[in-house]
């Protein structure tokens, strides 16, 4: 499914799916390091799904969002 960029602010960018049922936002922490979160509702034909990781490097961050707006469903992966 698509996904559109709805929100580049100071520090944080949000992409929400087509159907509107799902977000990915990144954000930097105070401490220099990236927080990524996946978060889809209980309205998607998938059901609620969330996830939320912190990595060191913008790059790691971007890679995250890539993955998760391809086909990985990050609320599935094991832990």
């Amino acid at each position: 499914m698509d996904w559109e960029r709805t929100r580049a602010d100071d520090g944080l960018e949000e992409w929400t799916r087509a159907d509107g049922h799902a977000t990915i936002r990144l954000r930097r922490r105070t401490d220099d390091r990236f927080a990524v979160r996946f978060d889809r509702l209980h309205q998607a034909d998938e059901g609620r799904g969330y996830a939320f990781e912190i990595v060191d490097t913008r790059s790691a961050a971007e890679g995250l969002v890539d993955e998760w707006r391809t086909d990985t469903d990050p609320s599935e992966a094991p832990s």
